[in-house]
């Protein structure tokens, strides 16, 4: 009958212990995440912050305060423009427009005469 007992008695405790056990891991667990709370608030809260500070300085006034303070603009006048006869021509295409690849119709193009970058002329052969 004694060793039921002792059996008994040491399974009861054993069962305590695994039952402690599992309530501390429960509260370390709550507290991991009571703790991602609150820096899931602290988060929002920053993000709330630099909202507000971005639509104080994206401001339509504030920028138009520095605009005028710090550009030298004036504004436009019906003088300004002028009549589409007076522009420029139209500088030479150098790509047809039905070239499939204007890249390489533009290479073709290329005076091969003329010398590009940084490389020295060859000299004649002595």
């Amino acid at each position: 009958m004694r060793i039921i007992h002792v059996a008994v008695i040491a399974m009861l405790v054993f069962a305590a212990a695994y039952v402690y056990r599992i309530k501390m891991e429960s509260t370390v667990r709550t507290e991991k995440v009571l703790q991602l709370h609150a820096e899931v608030r602290k988060e929002r809260e920053a993000i709330a912050q630099l909202r507000a500070e971005w639509a104080k300085l994206d401001a339509p006034g504030r920028l138009q305060g520095l605009a005028e303070r710090h550009l030298k603009l004036k504004p436009i006048n019906a003088r300004q423009f002028d009549q589409l006869k007076n522009l420029p021509e139209r500088p030479p295409s150098i790509v047809n427009p039905g070239d499939p690849d204007p890249i390489a119709s533009m290479i073709e193009k290329i005076d091969p005469d003329i010398i590009t970058g940084s490389l020295p002329v060859p000299e004649a052969a002595h």
